[in-house]
């Protein structure tokens, strides 16, 4: 199992939920700061987090995205 973070960069309100659609995003929640949102994603294999971060890119209102992959 892979693991990473997703930061997400959005003026919506309510980014938070729409990214809990997202089918690898097992949490997220709003933040402060320079990022408006995170989601925490749970995939098989590590070259599935580009196809969860183009999926979170698509969804309307998000502005970019950064990734950060757990490293063991």
């Amino acid at each position: 199992m892979v693991r990473a973070i997703i930061l997400v960069k959005s003026p919506k309100k309510l980014i938070a939920a729409r990214l809990r659609k997202v089918e690898a995003v097992k949490d997220s929640f709003p933040t402060s700061g320079q990022f408006d949102a995170v989601a925490l994603i749970e995939v098989k294999e590590l070259g599935e987090i580009k196809d969860v971060a183009t999926q979170i890119q698509k969804i309307n209102g998000v502005e970019r995205t950064e990734t950060m992959v757990e490293v063991q």
